[in-house]
This record gives C-alpha cells, structure tokens and sequence, in this order.
C-alpha cells in the first residue's frame, strides 16, 4: 500500500504586513507634521519628561509604574498644562529675552535658560550688587532694568506670574568686606577701630538668608518703579542652598552669586 505524502502546512499570510507598514508610516507623517520645533515648549516638556521618570529603586517588571506621589502630580502638571497658543507665548518670551538682552548676555551680566520652572532670567550679583550689599549699582544698571520692565510688559508675558530669586555663594557675611570700605584699605594693618565701626554699619545682615532675600526684594522695589505690575510677582531667598556651580572655585562662587528673575510656567505658581 502505497504511504501518503505528507503536506507541508501552509506559511501563513504575510499580506498583513503591508498594511501594518503602510499604516505606521502614515502615523509618522502625521506626527512630523504636528511636530513644529519652533513651538515646543521646553519647560512643559522637562515638566513631563520629570512626571514620568521612574526611581531606579522601582523594579520594571510588569511595566513601569510611576513611583509614589508621581501619579497624583502628573494629574496635576496635565489638566495645568497651559494652552497651545500660551505654550507658544512663553517659547516666544524666551526667544525675544535672548534678543533684547543680548548686550547683557555678552557681557555676562545676564544669562537666559530655560528649564521646569519656566524661563529663567539670571543677573550677575557682581555686576547688579556692590559686595555684601543689597544696593543696586543703579548708575550701571538702570539700562538692563528698564529693559526688564519693558519686557515684562510686553504681551507674550504680561498676564504671566513672575518670581525673584536672591541666591549667593558659600561665603559667610561675616567675612565679606563690603567695596565702601575695601578700596580705603588694602591690608588688615590699616584697619582702624572706626573702620571696623563702619564695618559693622554697612554690613547690617546676619546671615546670607537675609542678604539674599533683600537683593530679590530690592530688584521687585525698582523694577515697579520703572512700571512692572508688583501684583504679578513673588519673591524668595535662598543663601547659598541652591548653588549652580560649585562653591569651591571662585568662578563658581561668582556664577553662584545671582539674582534669578523667573516667568513661571503655569504648573509653578
């Protein structure tokens, strides 16, 4: 009797691919489409990116869950996510802060970055500040804050929430000579009685802590003098808590030194 040939099974179908190919492809353009780089706003976008971080403590297994507390402020950062056109506004805040300020950017005296908590607008203390003082250098810097106040009077940021941010370096008050005095002496040795008097007179914080918060509150007192809505705005002291660069070199201590003007974005207020 003559054995039956087996059958090899059919191969099943890969007609399907092609329309799974075709598919994708057609969500891809659609996205490039959408996607316009000019438009992204970069602090709504680390505001997610952060909301979506898992601890490395948390184990992936399963997929990834958001760690303790996260899912309650993702809620929170998306129903506060602002709308398309403010997103716009605050891109576009940055970009004409870069163009207005970009006598000061050169120099130094300002820096402009963005980042979660919306676009961040940094003045040098050294440049602002006459050491260990509070006192605005307003004969040098009355300029940079009359371009302040205009720029937060225009209309991508008029309707925004603003805070001032007084930060200093690692150097306690107690050690710094203010300028007044430091030109009039050059060594310890020609310190008199009276001068140290006046030491104590001009230096008149106790702590960075206060030295801090009145520089944020001495650039809110001027920039409402030259015309800013003060309603809009908030201000904070941080010492030596919130360093940018390290403390142990001077340049870093320099950089540390600043007051930082920020246009809040919406899920910061």
């Amino acid at each position: 009797m003559a054995k039956k040939e087996k059958k090899e099974p059919e191969k099943p179908s890969t007609a399907w691919q092609g329309t799974y190919g075709d598919m994708i492809t057609l969500m891809l353009c659609f996205f490039v489409m959408l996607y316009n780089p000019s438009e992204v706003d970069v602090t709504q976008l680390a505001t997610i990116t952060e909301s979506l971080q898992m601890n490395q403590s948390e184990s992936p297994t399963g997929g990834m869950s958001l760690s303790s507390g996260r899912l309650s402020d993702l809620g929170n950062t998306i129903s506060a996510l602002p709308s398309l056109e403010k997103g716009k506004n605050l891109g576009t805040a940055f970009k004409k802060a870069v163009s207005l300020f970009a006598p000061e950017v050169k120099s130094n005296k300002i820096t402009i970055t963005s980042d979660e908590r919306g676009v961040v607008i940094s003045l040098a203390a050294d440049s602002f500040f006459k050491k260990g003082s509070a006192e605005l250098n307003i004969e040098e810097t009355r300029d940079a804050l009359l371009h302040l106040s205009e720029f937060f009077n225009y209309p991508e940021v008029k309707d925004r929430r603003f805070r001032i941010e007084g930060h200093t370096d690692n150097t306690p008050v107690s050690e710094i000579i203010p300028d007044a005095l430091d030109d009039d002496f050059e060594d310890e040795s020609s310190v008199s009685e009276d001068s140290l008097t006046n030491v104590k007179y001009i230096q008149k914080f106790n702590s960075n802590w206060e030295l801090s918060s009145q520089r944020a509150i001495n650039v809110l007192y001027y920039l409402a003098d030259f015309g800013v809505d003060e309603q809009k705005f908030c201000v904070a002291g941080y010492a030596d808590t919130r360093p940018k660069f390290d403390n142990s070199t001077p340049e870093g201590q320099a950089y540390n030194r600043r007051v930082d003007i920020i246009i809040l974005d919406e899920g910061h207020f």
